[in-house]
C-alpha cells in the first residue's frame, strides 16, 4: 500500500492548503496566473497548466468551462461502460494507468481539472520557440485525439500531448529536466571513480571474479567517465 500512496503523493495534490508556487506576476485576461482569488478568463485554445506536488499538469480548454486533459487511467481498457469511464478519475485507477501505461484524453471541467489547485494560462507561449497554432485549430486537436491513447510518464504525457495540440510538436520540458537531472547524477565523475573501486571489491567477495566479469569491472566505470 505504501507504493501506491507515494505516487499518489505525486500525481494528486489535496484540495486545501494549496501553498504558492510561483511568485505572482502581472497579467492581462489571456496570459499569466489565476487562481480562486481572481476570476478566470479563459478563451477556446488556451493552454492551461496546473501545478501538482512534484510536476505540472497541463490541459486545453475547449470553452464553456470544458478542458481536454490528458491522464493515466486503467479504466478505458478493463471496461467498455461509458458511464464509469466518464466518472472523475480515483488515484487507484490513475495509478494503475501509470503502471500499465495506459490512459486517455478525456474531458472534464476546470474545477475538476485544477483540483484546487492555481491555474497558469499560456505561460508556456514565454518559453517555447515554436509560435502557437490558431486556437481554433489548437482545440481541435485536442478534441480529435480524445479516447483511449497509450500512456508513457516520460516519453508520452499530458505536456506532450498539449505541445502537439498547441505547437504542433511532441516535447516535453519536464521529461527534458528530469533526464538532465538523472543524467548529473548517474553519469558523473564521482559515480565513474566509485565504480571502478566497488566492482573488483564486489567480485573478490563474491569469488565471481572470471575474465568476463572483470572485463566489465573495467568497461563500465570507462564508459560511465567517458559520458560524465
Amino acid at each position: 500500500m505504501f507504493p501506491l500512496q507515494l505516487l499518489a503523493l505525486i500525481f494528486i495534490t489535496p484540495r486545501h492548503d494549496v501553498k504558492e508556487r510561483r511568485r505572482r506576476r502581472r497579467a492581462d485576461g489571456r496570459t499569466g496566473r489565476t487562481d480562486g482569488k481572481r476570476e478566470l478568463v479563459l478563451r477556446r485554445g488556451d493552454l492551461l497548466e496546473v501545478p501538482r506536488t512534484l510536476f505540472t499538469h497541463f490541459g486545453i480548454y475547449l470553452g464553456g468551462g470544458r478542458v481536454a486533459h490528458f491522464i493515466p487511467d486503467i479504466m478505458p481498457v478493463v471496461s467498455s461502460d461509458q458511464r464509469r469511464i466518464r466518472q472523475m478519475v480515483t488515484n487507484s485507477r490513475l495509478l494503475l494507468g501509470v503502471l500499465a501505461k495506459c490512459g486517455s484524453v478525456r474531458v472534464d471541467s476546470v474545477e475538476d481539472f485544477a483540483y484546487g489547485s492555481e491555474i497558469l494560462i499560456n505561460a508556456v507561449d514565454q518559453v517555447c520557440s515554436r509560435p502557437a497554432l490558431q486556437a481554433e485549430e489548437v482545440a481541435r486537436r485536442a478534441e480529435k485525439l480524445q479516447g483511449h491513447v497509450s500512456y508513457s510518464l516520460l516519453w508520452y504525457n499530458c505536456e506532450h500531448f498539449v505541445m502537439y495540440c498547441r505547437y504542433g510538436t511532441v516535447t516535453s520540458f519536464q521529461t527534458f529536466q528530469f533526464c538532465k537531472t538523472v543524467r548529473k547524477l548517474l553519469l558523473s565523475r564521482h559515480v565513474a571513480k566509485a565504480t571502478a573501486v566497488m566492482g573488483p571489491c564486489l567480485l573478490l567477495y563474491l569469488g565471481a571474479a572470471t575474465t568476463c566479469s572483470a572485463l566489465l569491472a573495467i568497461l563500465l566505470p570507462f564508459l560511465i567517465w567517458m559520458a560524465s
